[in-house]
């Protein structure tokens, strides 16, 4: 038994019906949606068209939905329903970040993730999900697809279908007949800021509210050139007048004019704050760890120190991913009740046992004990490096977004993190006598900061496979970020330095291009977290 979907695009006629029963079967909150119907507008007056796509969860075969989530709050059934546990969910937003098909909301009630369940409910006692037996077309097609005498096994079987995203690799159950391509790539048709139905975005409700405010009125509106307008102006605003979907909204090919509203910055500064607290505690230990396999005389005050700092960065670590969650009251699920498959569940692991360690590391040192040492050092030093990278595998789990994808992302990590570990100790300097290993640190400073430099050329000028991850590249070098990007990251955080150690090679001068450099590596974590969220997946 597989249960799945058919959306007959020869029938559906954009009612919001199945809209309406969705809402009604689950009480959906106002602002979000399980189901939408998705509305793009092709052609040039008179010959235009309006083309109507049921977006809702694929239910997939293969959900990385189900697994990146760290507690098993989403699952897949025997039925192949992927189905969800509210009373489980801590509301990290992982599933939101891994479907390519935004399908997953957090509900501003329980905090908790959600997203279209089949009406698990209704099949379990015989009957179709709540949106099908609402349908007046018979668009929506549900039932068992390895049962050949149901109509949506029979349909598969002569009908040409199509998916979304069949390059994900998720092996979506959700098939559309005579879709359209305009429709359901969120790539093919630019963002609308203005339409027919955006005052729902923002709170007001329908369209007909805005509507009564103008009644009193005698200005015209031509809604349709309102629309165009905003487009022209988003695109000089970004830059990206050369984009295809701009051109294609100009010359009236395709455009959207109803959509679901914007979900905007999933992980925000929280995540970007704990990548870089993360990098410091991991690289406060590998850097005196890297001096002493080197040969250098590493005091115990300075491995006291190393210690410590990686203690108190890895406990604002965990701090920032607990500020993170939507329900925070439930972190410990994540130790207590870990799905073993999710990078978040193994990051959490890592980071207790890095910080088990560390502390054993700094008590040993501190009493003088040196049995088993260097096999502690060593241990804990593949954690240090476990910690530093973890979160390129997480971030690759999240499927929804194609930048996330590159294979070069786990050296970023481990590069940024043995960078901080060099300013770290660079600036504490200052309080401690680190001189018989300080041409390590302005070493190592300089090589990072030089291989950082061309991981993010490989980053950013490598074949991107996906026109998604391509305009994330755009965005961060010509768009929106591109002042943060070319003055924070480049200019302050790597160049800066870089001349600073090579022109004024002095103490102070080690000390700021540290500091410049701990600010280029926030910087740059802020883009590389923020802009992929910001291309929208449906």
């Amino acid at each position: 038994m597989k249960y799945g979907f058919i959306i007959d695009n020869r029938k559906c006629i954009g009612c919001h019906a199945c809209t309406t029963a969705c809402k009604s079967e689950h009480d959906v909150a106002i602002g979000v949606n399980r189901t939408y119907v998705k509305q793009v507008e092709k052609g040039v007056f008179p010959d235009t068209r309006r083309v109507f796509s049921v977006m809702r969860c694929n239910h997939c075969t293969d959900a990385p939905c189900v697994e990146i989530c760290p507690v098993e709050a989403l699952y897949t059934r025997e039925d192949g329903i992927v189905d969800f546990d509210n009373n489980r969910c801590i509301g990290c937003k992982s599933c939101m970040q891994a479907c390519p098909y935004d399908a997953l909301y957090i509900d501003p009630d329980t905090k908790t993730a959600a997203k279209c369940n089949y009406c698990a409910h209704r099949i379990e006692v015989g009957r179709e999900p709540a949106c099908v037996t609402v349908c007046p077309e018979h668009a929506i097609i549900a039932g068992d697809m390895e049962n050949p005498e149901t109509e949506i096994a029979q349909l598969l079987g002569r009908q040409a279908v199509k998916v979304r995203k069949p390059e994900k690799g998720t092996n979506p159950n959700l098939f559309y007949i005579d879709a359209d391509e305009a429709s359901i790539s969120p790539e093919a048709t630019a963002k609308s800021e203005t339409t027919l139905w955006s005052s729902q975005a923002r709170g007001v409700g329908h369209y007909a509210k805005y509507a009564e405010k103008m009644m009193h009125t005698n200005d015209d509106v031509n809604l349709l050139q309102m629309t165009i307008d905003n487009e022209l102006q988003a695109a000089y605003l970004d830059k990206t007048a050369e984009d295809p979907n701009y051109i294609d909204v100009l010359n009236g090919k395709a455009r959207r004019v109803y959509d679901t509203p914007d979900k905007g910055i999933l992980w925000g500064w929280e995540v970007s704050a704990y990548v870089m607290t993360k990098a410091i505690a991991a690289g406060a230990f590998l850097l005196p760890f890297l001096a002493m396999i080197l040969g250098y005389q590493v005091s115990d005050t300075a491995k006291l120190w190393s210690a410590g700092i990686s203690l108190v960065f890895l406990g604002l670590t965990g701090l920032f991913l607990v500020m993170d969650l939507d329900r925070p009251d439930r972190f410990l699920n994540v130790l207590l009740r870990p799905q073993w498959r999710s990078w978040l569940v193994r990051g959490g692991y890592i980071i207790t046992v890095f910080g088990l360690l560390a502390t054993v590391f700094g008590v040993t040192t501190f009493f003088g004990i040196t049995v088993g040492s260097t096999i502690l050092m060593w241990i804990t030093a593949f954690f240090a490096v476990m910690l530093a990278i973890y979160t390129a595998f997480l971030f690759a789990q999240a499927k929804g977004r194609d930048f996330w994808q590159s294979p070069s992302l786990a050296l970023h990590m481990l590069v940024h993190s043995v960078m901080a570990g060099a300013a770290i100790f660079a600036i504490i300097s200052m309080f401690v006598d680190v001189e018989a290993w300080l041409p390590l640190i302005k070493t190592v400073l300089v090589s990072t900061l030089i291989v950082n430099i061309f991981t993010m050329i490989l980053e950013l000028t490598m074949t991107h496979p996906t026109r998604s991850a391509h305009h994330v590249v755009e965005m961060i070098v010509k768009g929106r970020y591109k002042n943060l990007f070319w003055v924070g990251v480049v200019l302050v955080g790597n160049v800066l330095p870089l001349v600073l150690l090579f022109i004024l090679p002095s103490m102070q001068m080690l000390i700021v291009a540290a500091v410049l450099s701990l600010i280029g590596m926030y910087f740059t974590e802020k883009i590389w977290i923020e802009a992929p969220q910001r291309i929208p997946l449906a």
